[in-house]
């Protein structure tokens, strides 16, 4: 099993994190003709013939979420997502650390089709090697001219900024996002109005993933038709995915979408170790719905993912050995949302606190198959109540587990329960013992 390298190409070459390597390799060509050759309809018609769809999550079509940009002559903003907080997606890390004047021009094109003139990338907190890298590209791009006031001596200019974020998880939310950039508390927002008639400033704005903007200078080089040649159905190009847990060789892999999940799972991942099997894996990151080795025979498509009850998301594949029990895999990835929930609405705040301590009662041998029923319909609740996804990227996992694995929840209860008698009655009889040898008092 191989890989179809696209955006990976190359992608070890010393240098090519430096401008002019990457020029010497064709880079920013696609930005000229985007610039000199297309006009802005024409690059927003590209994007859309192209079938791209976001890259981080949502799996929202680019030209189409570009195209909602409304025309006029007010400042518009395009914001980079590089807030790659998702358990078990390293992906994004990778393209800015060895690739980032790839994501430069993703960009500078990204701003022509939203004719955008003012640009940010939203790196995470955690991030501080590729912020560094990527800021040092930046004023590489800016003092060759591709960046800032008349870009490649046209009239058209693009400020691009490299901000921080503060290690929030939150903040890989949209509108968290916008409000860390204006540097408020990472909290989402209500919807309407949506970021492209409302959004950073109270302007107009493009938010895209970085893995989506490296895509798009392919598609101005080498056409729409080209890109959509790969991939079936709705999902065309390909897709960078990290592969992690209980496989031999984790990383990140890229490939046509429309491939089978257990090609990329045993082909290119190798599996579990040998005699173990997979008891369930994470389609899209923790937050996608737990799917079965069944499923493993499946398209790796948004489609495909979808329609098992699950997601592609942000294409981070966990898989999860016959060697891990489920409760304590719940209650950690519990206590992950828990920590990083905002707290500003009642369901996620109030879902995913109660979630643990439902989970950590099942855990202790102190639930019952009755808090079974309780806790699924708890994670339904949250379900599409809250202001962002947070909530549910913890309800639709959890939910999923007690789906598939009842039973076994129900077994671990049993057996902590025993446990936990067999340790109080071992208590119980040393007190007596101690007792009797101290004598009557």
């Amino acid at each position: 099993m191989t890989e179809t390298k696209l955006l990976t190409e190359n992608i070890h070459e010393p240098g090519l994190n430096t401008i002019a390597v990457y020029e010497r390799r064709g880079g920013y060509r696609s930005a000229r003709k985007a610039l000199f050759d297309m006009s802005q309809d024409e690059v927003l018609e590209e994007l859309k013939a192209s079938g791209l769809r976001g890259r981080g999550g949502a799996g929202f079509a680019m030209g189409m979420k570009a195209g909602f940009i409304p025309k006029g002559t007010m400042d518009k903003y395009l914001c980079c997502n590089a807030d790659e907080s998702e358990p078990g997606t390293f992906k994004d890390r990778l393209l800015m650390q060895k690739n980032p004047h790839l994501l430069i021009e993703g960009i500078i094109i990204g701003a022509i089709a939203a004719d955008a003139n003012k640009a940010f990338i939203f790196i995470r907190g955690e991030y501080e090697l590729q912020a560094k890298i990527l800021a040092a590209a930046v004023i590489e791009a800016l003092e060759k001219g591709y960046v800032g006031k008349g870009i490649f001596g046209s009239d058209t200019n693009l400020d691009l900024v490299v901000h921080r974020g503060q290690g929030a998880y939150i903040c890989g939310e949209e509108m968290a996002l916008l409000d860390g950039l204006e540097g408020k508390r990472g909290n989402p927002r209500l919807k309407p109005p949506f970021p492209a008639s409302q959004g950073l400033y109270q302007g107009p704005t493009l938010i895209n993933n970085v893995e989506t903007l490296c895509n798009t200078p392919f598609i101005i080089e080498k056409g729409a038709e080209w890109f959509a040649s790969m991939g079936i159905d709705k999902s065309t190009g390909t897709k960078m995915v990290s592969v992690s847990g209980n496989v031999q060789r984790p990383g990140n892999y890229e490939v046509e979408l429309g491939i089978k999940a257990r090609d990329i799972v045993f082909g290119l991942a190798g599996g579990p170790a040998e005699g173990r099997t997979v008891k369930c894996w994470f389609p899209g990151g923790s937050s996608a719905p737990v799917l079965l080795d069944e499923h493993l025979d499946l398209p790796y498509t948004f489609e495909a993912m979808k329609e098992a009850g699950s997601m592609l998301g942000s294409g981070a594949i966990i898989v999860v050995d016959d060697t891990l029990p489920i409760v304590p895999l719940a209650l950690r990835l519990a206590e992950f949302y828990r920590h990083e929930s905002c707290g500003k609405c009642v369901p996620c705040r109030e879902g995913t606190n109660w979630t643990v301590k439902m989970l950590e009662r099942m855990d202790e041998g102190e639930g019952t198959p009755m808090d079974l029923d309780i806790l699924a319909g708890v994670q339904q609740n949250i379900i599409g109540n809250c202001l962002c996804v947070l909530g549910d990227s913890m309800a639709m996992p959890i939910g999923a587990m007690i789906k598939h694995f009842r039973e076994e929840f129900v077994q671990h209860m049993e057996a902590a329960r025993d446990k936990r008698n067999l340790t109080q009655e071992a208590y119980g009889a040393g007190e007596l013992a101690a007792a009797a040898e101290a004598g009557p008092v």
